[in-house]
């Protein structure tokens, strides 16, 4: 026998019995403060590569590193390529860009209330 379902009303949150065998939000568990921790952490860490990767890409193409390296010197035209000046900002606005998203993580970061 088949169930149409069309003919189960939906049950929404508020029209749950409380019987009390459901999950109880309890004040501040041992696992909640170790989750808020680590999204704590994984911010911090999210802002430092983003920093560190904007800083890198924003000097790195205008040094002599950017051109000179040995995967270059061995690939004329790709030298050639990457020494131009249009790539050279393109990877500066990636840097400029990626500072950015890092500091904007970092200023409009908010952790949730428990409460």
């Amino acid at each position: 026998m088949s169930v149409d379902p069309k003919t189960i009303p939906p049950v929404s949150i508020s029209e749950r019995p409380q019987n009390g065998s459901g999950p109880q939000p309890s004040a501040a568990s041992p696992a909640s403060h170790v989750h808020v921790w680590l999204l704590r952490i994984r911010a911090l860490l999210f802002v430092t590569m983003c920093a560190t990767l904007g800083v890198l890409l924003i000097i790195l193409p205008w040094t002599p590193k950017w051109t000179d390296n040995p995967l270059l010197l061995s690939m004329p035209e790709l030298r050639t390529f990457v020494a131009n000046g249009f790539v050279r900002g393109l990877c500066s606005g990636l840097g400029v860009l990626d500072l950015w998203l890092g500091f904007w993580e970092a200023i409009y970061y908010h952790e949730k209330s428990s409460e």
